[in-house]
């Protein structure tokens, strides 16, 4: 069982990355999360690993904290909660902002996730709420998110959105109503349209 990679990146996007560890690439799916804080195509990582076994794959999710895993390897072990679900789950709110969530039982802000009813959030909260207590969400890294120049920032933002389970009119809508100037990066503008989005 695959638990930690570590190598050059070799492609890049918001919802995967092509990890070169000694000249075999290993795709691996991963959040926003954990895309903002990766280094540029080319720059070297170290991923903590969940590998996912089904009848027809094996898919790997990486994350940049042990804490992102353990989150995610808990929301898995929900009924009804796949791997691409969590992985969605935690690239629309922050471990500490999930954590508290749970903790305060609040279905309102769990239901707003796409892909997430009042009955999945409902069943998160009770299955939850007393593990994740346990973990420490005081190790939460407070790192700075870099823009990445894109010349296709837009559409590359309009396709991870889409991969989350938001409605294309929905997402094309947002997006025209952020200032995506010069400058602004991927990460930048997921950022703001999930924030809208999330409303």
């Amino acid at each position: 069982m695959i638990a930690l990679l570590t190598g050059l990146i070799a492609q890049k996007s918001p919802d995967h990355i092509v990890l070169d560890v000694g000249g075999v690439g290993y795709r691996v799916h991963i959040p926003f999360s954990t895309y903002y804080e990766l280094p540029e195509a080319g720059g070297s990582t170290s991923l903590h690993i969940h590998t996912s076994v089904r009848e027809d794959a094996i898919l790997l999710y990486g994350f940049r904290t042990l804490l992102e895993k353990s989150f995610f390897q808990l929301l898995i072990g929900v009924s009804g909660v796949g791997p691409k679900l969590a992985r969605d789950i935690l690239s629309n709110i922050q471990p500490g902002h999930l954590a508290q969530a749970l903790a305060q039982g609040d279905i309102h802000k769990l239901s707003t996730i796409p892909g997430i009813g009042k009955k999945t959030a409902e069943r998160l909260v009770l299955e939850l709420k007393d593990k994740v207590a346990k973990l420490d969400i005081g190790t939460l890294p407070t790192t700075e998110r870099r823009d990445i120049p894109d010349d296709h920032v837009t559409e590359d933002v309009i396709s991870a959105l889409l991969n989350l389970g938001y409605k294309e009119p929905v997402v094309r809508k947002a997006v025209a109503n952020l200032d995506a100037g010069s400058g602004v990066g991927v990460e930048e503008l997921l950022k703001r349209a999930l924030k809208m989005l999330m409303r």
